[in-house]
């Protein structure tokens, strides 16, 4: 049954949880088992939960013993094809005391847009969910280029949660809930609902409007909520710190009401 409330993310059959790279790379690695005892809970309590996470290339790049993140392509496939195998180990190992098994889902622009693998990738996920293993996704970086790009991750988890009809996206973030300007802005406001029509023209995101083509943070959180919401998906935007109190249906960040059909 489709969230319309925050509070019903505690009930919710199916979910599907974004986090960033920042959230759960280099020195935020820690957060790693703190989002696992999260969907552990909600996954014990039946929920059925697909974790969307960026980090790979993030991941990699130490491995690579390289000084920062690489510009040329051939590198970063490389950091991911590297990150991609050791993010997946720490979120197994994570997961380990729950005695739940993760499985890796990788996915290209291709995969979603032509029918016969989109209904593949559908059926992959959907078994794995009977088999109650959690499904972590990432784009598949290690092929994909700037030209068949998701864009980012916030984008992607829209889609997979339209793919598998989820009851609720949970976007998570740096900061509790978004904002009217940035949050360092002197009267910045925090945004507690965005309903399915609301006009957000001239509201300021990070450092981009709503309109404008952002590349991550706020703004993409923003345009994947909305395409979401939109396909009727509740949407919660929040800190990654309150992963928790969110699958919990607590009254935090942003929600962003689903249309109504």
């Amino acid at each position: 049954m489709t969230a319309r409330t925050r509070a019903d993310l505690a009930t919710a059959s199916r979910i599907v949880v974004k986090v960033g790279s920042s959230s759960i790379s280099g020195d935020s690695s820690w957060r790693i088992p703190m989002l696992v005892h999260a969907l552990a809970a909600a996954h014990a309590r039946g929920t059925e939960v697909v974790l969307v996470s960026s980090g790979a290339i993030a991941t990699g790049i130490p491995f690579l013993r390289l000084d920062a993140r690489p510009t040329d392509l051939a590198t970063q496939q490389a950091a991911a094809a590297v990150g991609q195998n050791i993010l997946i180990f720490r979120y197994q190992e994570a997961l380990r005391p729950f005695d739940i098994v993760a499985g890796q889902v990788l996915l290209t622009t291709g995969d979603l847009e032509h029918p016969m693998s989109r209904s593949n990738a559908r059926r992959a996920m959907e078994r794995l969910l009977g088999l109650r293993i959690l499904p972590i996704v990432n784009e598949n970086d290690t092929v994909a280029t700037q030209e068949i790009r998701f864009g980012d991750n916030d984008r992607l988890g829209a889609l997979v949660a339209q793919l598998i009809q989820a009851d609720a996206l949970v976007l998570l973030s740096d900061i509790e809930s978004l904002y009217t300007k940035p949050p360092t802005d002197p009267g910045a406001e925090p945004i507690d609902t965005v309903a399915p029509d609301a006009d957000l023209t001239g509201l300021e995101f990070g450092s981009t409007v709503v309109n404008s083509v952002g590349t991550g943070g706020a703004a993409t959180k923003v345009s994947a909520a909305r395409l979401a919401a939109a396909s009727g998906i509740g949407v919660l935007v929040t800190s990654a710190d309150l992963v928790e109190r969110a699958l919990k249906g607590d009254e935090i960040g942003t929600w962003f009401e689903p249309a109504v059909s």
